[in-house]
């Protein structure tokens, strides 16, 4: 029994949105996907999708893609990312309900994994537009949407916090936090997303959303503050997921 994930897969089978201009790794990636998970994961293992599913933007434009997550091998568990319109926060339960025993979708909840509690959440992060002087230096940034990033991190805060409560109100000790959004962004050393994890003690905190080489940096990778970070984005990885726990 293991614990892995893997960041957006960006499916479209039923809106043809094709991956291939952002790269020659998005080539063919559902391909990737199917054969890297069906070499690592085993159906008793637990895989956790970091958002960015699809690119139907209701329901009806998912299934196709929601059944090919179904098909992959363990038991699956869900995050929501920014592209993942189907996905209404206030309605997961309707989404648990009508996918149980298939897929989980976790919002507002907790999954388990052996002795740890799964709590995640999409959060969000200021990504600019930043302003650089000619030499590549940043100069700065759009202090209005900033403001508005702000809100955006106050309301995702809230929503991982009401799992943290859950799952410690449950009996759990030991956590792994999950986001879509890196904890912070190019600006930041910290975050609340970072205070939170150090808070609760998490061992790991696992996000995506970073693609292509020149942002796999903009957020925290390996261990900070004692805690593990991990960047599972699908072309960060090849589309191989990523072992989170043994």
């Amino acid at each position: 029994m293991a614990l892995y994930a893997l960041g957006d897969l960006h499916l479209s089978f039923q809106t043809h949105k094709p991956m291939d201009a952002f790269g020659r790794v998005w080539k063919n990636h559902e391909k990737k996907i199917k054969k890297y998970t069906a070499q690592i994961v085993a159906p008793e293992d637990t895989l956790v999708l970091i958002g960015d599913h699809s690119w139907g933007r209701k329901l009806s434009e998912c299934r196709e893609d929601l059944a090919f997550i179904e098909g992959l091998p363990g038991r699956k568990i869900l995050l929501r990312g920014n592209h993942d319109m189907f996905w209404d926060a206030k309605k997961t339960d309707r989404l648990n309900a009508e996918y149980a025993g298939r897929l989980f979708f976790l919002q507002n909840n907790f999954a388990v994994y052996q002795d740890y509690a799964l709590v995640g959440t999409k959060g969000y992060t200021f990504e600019g537009p930043f302003y650089l002087d000619p030499w590549g230096n940043l100069t700065g940034w759009d202090e209005e949407r900033e403001a508005q990033a702000e809100k955006l991190v106050e309301r995702e805060m809230a929503r991982l916090r009401d799992s943290f409560s859950q799952a410690s109100d449950a009996g759990f000790r030991k956590f792994i936090m999950f986001l879509h959004y890196p904890p912070t962004n190019i600006l930041e050393k910290t975050s609340p997303f970072t205070d939170i994890a150090q808070e609760y003690g998490v061992s790991a905190v696992v996000y995506s959303h970073c693609h292509g080489a020149r942002r796999f940096g903009d957020s925290i990778r390996g261990t900070f503050h004692g805690v593990r970070y991990l960047l599972v984005s699908g072309d960060y990885l090849d589309f191989k997921p990523a072992l989170v726990l043994p």
